[in-house]
């Protein structure tokens, strides 16, 4: 897979985490995926289909990241049970990065389309690329870990 397909991502996960949550953010260790790939408690998948490169880019949280995460989202109220209103907002959250993500894909000469985002929760939630995935861990100050994985075949 080319990492000039990959950066995108990474890029536009970073910006957009730093202005919608105020945080700052720190790559951890790239690694290859092996299907099938069990994912923490919540996993928001969305897919990609363009002229050159098509996929998808899921995120995996851990359930206590993803309550954080939202109640940032959400200006402090505290998201414990995880219900309706917290699950859009990381799902939106994960929408605007991908949004910026296919602007800078544009920019770079590539026109991508993206669906909806899809987010699943539950234990041992195993999920299955179409070609091979590479994981990298976005390390947000005082909220956690989300792992980004990005599959992305080239047309």
């Amino acid at each position: 897979m080319n990492v000039e397909y990959i950066n995108p991502f990474l890029e536009a996960g970073i910006n957009i985490i730093k202005s919608v949550l105020g945080k700052d953010t720190k790559l951890g260790q790239l690694k290859l995926l092996k299907a099938p790939y069990k994912s923490h408690q919540v996993l928001i998948i969305i897919g990609m289909t363009g002229d050159k490169i098509s996929g998808q880019v899921a995120i995996s949280i851990d359930q206590q990241t993803a309550e954080r995460i939202a109640s940032t989202m959400m200006g402090g109220q505290y998201a414990n049970t995880f219900d309706s209103m917290a699950r859009s907002a990381l799902s939106e959250l994960f929408n605007m990065i991908m949004g910026n993500a296919a602007s800078i894909l544009y920019n770079k000469g590539l026109y991508i389309d993206i669906t909806p985002p899809t987010l699943l929760t539950g234990q041992d939630t195993e999920l299955s690329f179409f070609s091979p995935a590479v994981s990298i861990p976005l390390h947000i100050t005082d909220l956690g870990t989300m792992d980004m994985n990005v599959s992305i075949k080239e047309e």
